[in-house]
């Protein structure tokens, strides 16, 4: 950060910004404490004074920004309002926690203290960091959620001011958001924030993309505005004539939605067709029941336009475990175009606006526990026990961040909601861990299925179980729940402790039985390790213990009988030269760092291809691709492209080891690449497929697997290309010929 005194300008600006914050919690029911909302800002602007971010601006822009959006987008009051004009300060300058307590008491104290303890973002450089960081941030939902709702807030406004980080940053700080932030901000119904985060992310990490696809948008945006008028009319006047007070607003797509349509369903901008949706939003009259009152608009709504049956979402009868309620039902419009209309109250909508804040407004007493009390109860007991491993620990707890819902029912009839995907173990977990320890299958609808089963909306599911059933290690592949991961993972550290027990028993019980062993006890334990390649004693208690390894043959390990050749004491591997190697097991490598200044970007050509840089299997990219690099502890880097799975999860953990990477190549080597095909099975058709690939653009194959059913066909075939823009043009070239409906590049790992 830069320092230089303010100009005049900059410091009207600073206090422009600062009344329009004020006029922000002038406009909300807050309980009004100005005074002390200026003494934070006064403070903070004194203590980040000649301080400029690395756009230029006076740093305290940003803290009054962070304000901002937690009093407008997520509706906090006072308390949050100063805390996040002072979420740096103490990071930053010289003062204390207790500083602040002192001047604005203990409250705004700890959520300072618990917003500086993640200041350096959720993840840092080593593993450890990440968890603990991690967990500094998720263990605040049960001290005081508001410090994670501020924390949101900080990450959207570093978003929107990206663009003065470099590339490398822009990366790794996207990445997080990604794979993070805008799950959690979804998770707790900040629904407009996790659309703009991951709009936002999209942007920085595809920008030639985004700006494809926002300068389409903007192409239609005036028709689709058009198509609304004439839809919404009909629907205006029957609200109005039964007497509801409303509002209605066209909502339209965000670019990373609709590209994520466009890659689910494999379709051009074009194709996309439900580009916007009607939100309605009434004042309900108090002579009946919010849920009545939904219904019989739904009902006027039908009169006027067809429903499709399939797509009517109710969430009102069971609300999403966020809070998010709401009526939506997908109809025909006189254009013969489908539009989602979603009908809301006041007081849902606010809650879909403000999530967690609004939330906690309308709660109704002690008993009145939401899904959204129960994942925040399911997170506090995930983070009493988290994984050793951060990347474990990270996974495990995204695992239900961003799961779609499913509604199940027990025997009796009570109502279970479960992410998409659940399988009949998760449900054994969700409802009590030794239920999910000793569960040996279901009955789902009455009828018996294995663990593995995936439910379904409706399901009736009754849990079987056995006192001689334990769980086992495949079954970490039939779950996908994080409160069952973490159960499991529990289990299995417990095992292992008890297992490391025994085997260190059965290690000291043979060493004191041998007298010789007995008297070298150190060095014989250090060469039971270097036979077996382990680097500490924990893997071989672990192994001993399960039986892997028995101790029959401990001395002639530790003291082999000696040739009557030359006898070297090195076990291990050997070069022809009898020197030994060093490897993996013996001391660790140095991990190759950046040079301090050295900008984090590398430029990839065919002389420094499987030199400099390799190609990562996970994502095949080729040249053209949208990438990045990783440099891991070895010093190998590694080339990903961008939205690689693999690239985000390293984008979010390993940000000072991630590159940006530009390709300068020349088409001197080929990269083998599949194509995936569909389309009608006429007499010619895979002919004029193949012209198109040999003939007209020279490509090479290396296999070709077709098949044909009911008139459709479809297939792989697997090509060398230089580079993405041939791959491009080759598939634009297929998608002219009359037959060939759908043709897509695919990666197989």
């Amino acid at each position: 950060m830069q320092k230089s005194e303010f100009t005049q300008a900059e410091e009207q600006m600073i206090q422009r910004e600062f009344e329009a914050l004020l006029d922000d919690y002038a406009r909300t029911p807050h309980r009004q404490k100005t005074e002390l909302i200026t003494h934070a800002f006064n403070f903070a602007h004194k203590a980040h004074y000649g301080v400029r971010r690395l756009s230029g601006e006076p740093y305290i822009m940003h803290p009054l920004a962070v304000a901002r959006i937690c009093v407008r987008e997520i509706g906090l009051g006072s308390t949050s309002i100063c805390s996040a004009l002072l979420h740096d300060v103490v990071e930053d300058t010289d003062y204390s926690v207790e500083d602040i307590a002192g001047l604005f008491g203990d409250k705004i104290a700890q959520i300072v203290d618990g917003l500086t303890k993640i200041s350096g973002g959720v993840f840092g450089d080593q593993a450890s960091e990440q968890a603990e960081n991690f967990r500094k941030l998720l263990l605040t939902i049960s001290d005081d959620i508001r410090v994670v709702l501020i924390k949101i807030a900080d990450r959207l406004h570093n978003m929107r001011t990206l663009g003065a980080q470099p590339k490398d940053k822009q990366y790794k700080i996207a990445g997080e958001t990604q794979y993070i932030y805008a799950p959690l901000a979804h998770r707790l119904g900040l629904f407009p924030i996790k659309t703009e985060l991951e709009d936002l992310s999209f942007k920085y990490e595809h920008p030639d993309t985004w700006q494809d696809i926002h300068d389409k948008l903007e192409q239609v945006k005036a028709g689709q505005m058009e198509t609304y008028e004439h839809f919404s009319e009909p629907i205006r006047e029957r609200l109005t004539s039964m007497g509801y007070q409303f509002s209605m607003k066209a909502r339209i797509k965000s670019v990373f939605s609709i590209w994520k349509k466009m890659m689910r369903q494999q379709c051009s901008f074009e194709d996309v067709y439900d580009l916007m949706a009607v939100r309605i939003i009434f004042t309900p009259n108090e002579s009946m029941s919010e849920k009545d009152q939904c219904w019989m608009i739904y009902s006027a709504i039908t009169e006027i336009y067809r429903p499709h049956p399939e797509r009517i979402r109710d969430w009102i009868s069971t609300p999403k475990s966020n809070g998010y309620e709401a009526l939506h039902v997908t109809v025909m419009a006189n254009n013969g175009q489908w539009v989602e209309v979603q009908i809301r109250t006041d007081r849902m909508h606010e809650i879909a606006e403000h999530g967690y804040a609004a939330h906690w407004k309308y709660k109704t007493g002690e008993s009145d526990d939401s899904e959204l009390d129960k994942w925040l109860q399911e997170i506090k007991e995930i983070l009493a026990h988290p994984e050793k491993d951060a990347m474990e620990f990270l996974g495990t707890f995204k695992l239900n961040l961003f799961a779609q819902e499913v509604f199940v029912f027990t025997p009796k009839g009570e109502v279970k909601t479960m992410p998409l995907g659940s399988t009949a173990l998760d449900f054994a977990f969700m409802l009590h861990s030794e239920l999910g320890e000793h569960c040996i299958g279901a009955k789902v609808n009455h009828a018996l299925v294995p663990l593995s089963y995936r439910l379904k909306g409706g399901d009736q599911v009754e849990v079987l179980t056995s006192n001689s059933q334990h769980p086992q290690k495949e079954w970490m592949n039939m779950i996908t729940t994080a409160k069952a991961r973490n159960c499991l993972s529990q289990y299995f550290r417990r095992e292992e402790r008890r297992y490391m027990h025994h085997g260190e028993q059965l290690v000291e019980d043979a060493i004191n039985m041998d007298s010789e062993l007995r008297a070298n006890r150190d060095m014989a334990l250090q060469k039971l390790l270097n036979h077996y390649q382990m680097r500490s004693p924990n893997e071989l208690y672990l192994q001993v213990g399960q039986g892997t390894i028995r101790l029959n043959d401990f001395h002639d390990i530790v003291f082999p009988r000696r040739s009557l050749l030359s006898y070297v004491p090195f076990i291990g591997k050997r070069n022809n030269n009898s020197q030994p190697l060093k490897g993996e097991n013996d001391q660790p490598q140095e991990v190759v760092k950046p040079k301090k200044g050295q900008p984090h970007a590398i430029v990839l050509t065919d002389e420094n291809f499987g030199k400099d840089y390799i190609l990562s299997n996970c994502c095949h990219p080729i040249p053209g691709d949208e990438v990045l690099g990783y440099l891991d502890e070895r010093g190998t880097m590694h080339i990903h492209k961008i939205d690689c799975p693999e690239a985000n999860l390293l984008k979010t953990s390993y940000g000072k080891r991630i590159y940006s990477a530009t390709w300068n190549t020349h088409r001197v080597q080929s990269f083998v690449e599949t194509i995936e095909l569909k389309g009608i099975d006429k007499f010619g058709v895979f002919i004029q497929v193949l012209q198109a690939i040999t003939t007209d653009f020279h490509i090479n194959m290396r296999s070709i697997n077709m098949s044909s059913e009911d008139g459709i066909f479809k297939g792989t075939m697997e090509i060398y290309v230089y580079d993405r823009s041939e791959l491009d043009e080759l598939l634009k070239a297929i998608r002219k010929i009359e037959d060939i409906k759908e043709v897509r590049r695919i990666v197989e790992s």
